[in-house]
């Protein structure tokens, strides 16, 4: 087994187990050795699979994810506050717009990230993916302009390890 797949098999593991623990909140010796058990076996099973891999378990993605993240949940409340004003204005001042913005991420994982931000954004939905682009609707055009101005393209890019 190479050494790259064994870090990714072991990351797998104690993610998973990370997660057991947090779920579980039994601390006894025998539900622990249950836990351990039951992440070796479902790590086993994925090897024998041969689904472990860059995209499977992403520890290429830097410790800025939670940095990305706390940003996103910003960006997400002002999106949602605006399209909030927009649809209880009597008049609806939408004005709906395609768009096709540029992603420069290098790794399908930072692309779907990518992707993934702009729909969980209220006003923006990924429609599709094209090579170094990223196919964008828009409830308005200054929704648009913001994508348009790479912000969430660059704080992606960052969270992916060079």
């Amino acid at each position: 087994m190479r050494l790259k797949t064994m870090t990714h098999t072991l990351g797998l593991g104690l993610a998973m187990f990370a997660l057991w623990l947090l779920l579980s909140g039994h601390y006894t010796p025998l539900l622990l050795s249950f836990g351990v058990a039951s992440c070796a076996l479902i790590v086993l099973i994925a090897a024998r699979l041969d689904v472990i891999d860059h995209e499977a378990v992403p520890l290429h993605l830097s410790f800025g994810y939670f940095g990305y993240l706390a940003w996103l949940g910003k960006e997400i409340a002002k999106s949602n506050w605006d399209v909030a004003k927009i649809v209880l204005d009597p008049k609806l001042p939408i004005s709906p717009t395609m768009v096709w913005v540029p992603a420069t991420q290098r790794t399908d994982v930072g692309k779907v990230i990518y992707a993934n931000s702009i729909t969980l954004t209220p006003g923006t939905v990924s429609v599709e993916i094209e090579h170094d682009r990223i196919l964008v609707h828009a409830i308005t055009r200054e929704a648009a302009e913001g994508l348009e101005s790479g912000d969430m393209d660059r704080r992606v890019d960052q969270i992916e390890a060079r």
